[in-house]
């Protein structure tokens, strides 16, 4: 029995309990000036909040009852004998608070209720932001959208809340240490500033629909100067001014350097008219610009990272220098591209880029991909014991008409196309008889649209139709494009073959079953051959495309071979 409690004991020990988390005491800063008919109601609000402990209304030189009523409405009060701002006023009573949270909100609110205190305080009770601020709905807001959101997008562009100017805050105390408040109405703007920049987790939070005075014109004149004062004074305390002003300079004077480097690097390889020398010139020149006011960007940036490090002032410089980096981007791509396609060889360096071929087709019937991306295409040596195949990629079949297990004659020699072995998407290999008769070297580039030319005449035996029945077509590869004709051959009323082609002037074209001719077509229209019992029927459609697909004439073999 002895042992049993010593076990309960031991594993009782052992389960981790949670310690329950520090009480948080939480004050309530409320600055007031001349606002007897509110703010009596406003601290019966925030004090029916179970988790407030302290409501300190800080009486800013008003001139009404303000006083007496925050007293009567269980406030502590502390007076200011002159009219100091709401700043002075926030700073005195987050002075005088002895609680870890405080929240501020204003006087002047009618519809204030305990639920829109206890969201605005709530996230920092329970860990999830360090400072909240609220935004909500009103009627006015004018100082907000034509002046502060314009200055914060300018000079923090990182800074996106709804309302920045909201009025209502809370934080924990040990937070607002490190905050420079402001003594007027740029108190708002300048806690999300240094919040930002100091890299301390702010939380807009939503308390639906605030009703208060409207300020009249005047006053909102004086506010916009003091938010407008406290905006510009903040971007030139963590050097945001620097930024925009001096390092964008400098990062427009890098990307025409950059520019420049490409511009001159795209005339020397693309561009024939112009002279070599020219693009070299004009790529030294971009290199001697974006050097030298590179460095003048890396210096620069240094000394503001030195001012405000933070993740806020990298989002910023993404941004500023946003043009920059897509610049640099390319560059590296070009270059990229370039060496690539360097070889050296005997002590000869030579770089020859080539482009890939963006294939675009005004409708579907080439191909089932109407856009593609094909070549360039690298002729190399074919794989061992592989002497009658020629392996070339799809793409590049598809641009010759060809399929896979076609015959191609090239020299009297018939040959087997076949795909392109895995990791070889722009490679054909072709046997060393086929190089020589096209005179091709092992390691020549061919683009895209010069295929057709470099196997032009190659006459192709393509077999199409069913597992029963086979329709083979002989065709000649041609360099140039011509109007085709469309057509679907029928054996005994079953179709067994859709196909397309180019039929040229009056010249005849032979048909055959098995391997007896059983007739011609002249041109393309519909035509009718009998064998034996069996009736042969050949329909052509209309055709509004081009091809290089020419049939073989009458004297170069049958055009179409129908077998079983």
């Amino acid at each position: 029995m002895y042992w049993f409690f010593v076990i309960i004991a031991f594993l009782l020990a052992s389960i981790k309990t949670e310690k329950p988390k520090k009480y948080q005491k939480v004050s309530v800063i409320i600055p007031a000036y001349n606002e007897e008919d509110t703010v009596a109601k406003v601290v019966e609000v925030i004090r029916n909040v179970s988790f407030v402990d302290e409501v300190i209304v800080v009486n800013d030189g008003s001139s009404d009852k303000t006083e007496e009523e925050a007293i009567k409405a269980g406030a502590i009060v502390i007076n200011h004998e002159t009219n100091k701002g709401k700043g002075e006023a926030l700073f005195t009573g987050y002075k005088q608070a002895e609680c870890d949270i405080i929240a501020f909100i204003d006087a002047d609110i009618y519809n204030l209720t305990s639920k829109k205190v206890e969201s605005m305080i709530m996230p920092i009770l329970l860990g999830n932001a360090e400072i909240t601020k609220t935004k909500f709905s009103r009627v006015s807001g004018r100082v907000t959208e034509l002046t502060a959101k314009p200055l914060l997008n300018f000079f923090f562009p990182e800074i996106s809340f709804e309302q920045p100017l909201s009025g209502q805050f809370a934080a924990r105390k040990e937070i607002l240490k490190k905050i420079n408040f402001e003594k007027d109405y740029g108190v708002d703007v300048g806690i999300v500033i240094d919040a930002d920049v100091l890299g301390i987790s702010i939380m807009e939070v939503d308390i639906g629909e605030i009703e208060h005075d409207m300020s009249p014109l005047s006053d909102l004149n004086l506010m916009a100067n003091e938010v407008v004062r406290t905006i510009i004074s903040r971007a030139n305390k963590y050097g945001r001014v620097l930024m925009i002003d001096e390092i964008g300079y400098f990062i427009r004077m890098s990307v025409v350097g950059l520019s420049l480097i490409i511009l001159g690097l795209f005339t020397v390889f693309f561009v024939k008219m112009v002279p070599l020398s020219i693009g070299v010139i004009i790529s030294v020149s971009g290199i001697l610009i974006s050097v030298y006011y590179l460095i003048k960007v890396i210096i620069k940036s240094i000394v503001i990272f030195k001012k405000t490090p933070g993740l806020s002032l990298l989002k910023s410089f993404v941004k500023i220098h946003f043009p920059l980096i897509i610049s640099i981007i390319v560059l590296l791509l070009m270059i990229s591209t370039f060496i690539g396609a360097a070889h050296f060889e005997n002590g000869v360096l030579s770089i020859e880029p080539n482009s890939r071929n963006l294939i675009i087709y005004a409708d579907n019937s080439h191909s089932d991909n109407s856009i593609s991306v094909r070549g360039p295409f690298t002729i190399d040596v074919a794989v061992e014991n592989e002497s009658d195949q020629i392996r070339m990629p799809s793409e590049a079949m598809m641009t010759l008409g060809l399929k896979v297990n076609d015959t191609i004659q090239i020299g009297n020699t018939d040959y087997v196309v076949n795909e392109s072995r895995d990791g070889e998407s722009d490679i054909i290999r072709v046997p060393q008889q086929v190089r020589k008769t096209l005179n091709l070297e092992t390691g020549y580039v061919i683009q895209n649209s010069r295929l057709k030319e470099v196997f032009d005449q190659s006459i192709v035996t393509q077999s199409n139709g069913n597992k029963n029945i086979t329709c083979t077509e002989k065709f000649i590869i041609s360099p140039r494009d011509y109007n085709s004709s469309n057509f679907e051959v029928f054996l005994d009323n079953v179709s067994i073959s859709n196909s397309s082609g180019v039929f040229r002037g009056n010249s005849s074209y032979s048909i055959a079953v098995g391997g007896e001719v059983i007739g011609t077509i002249q041109k393309p229209r519909n035509t009718t051959l009998n064998y034996g019992n069996s009736v042969v029927k050949i329909v052509f459609k209309d055709s509004q495309y081009s091809s290089t697909k020419q049939f073989v004439k009458s004297g170069q073999g049958n055009f179409l071979r129908i077998s079983n």
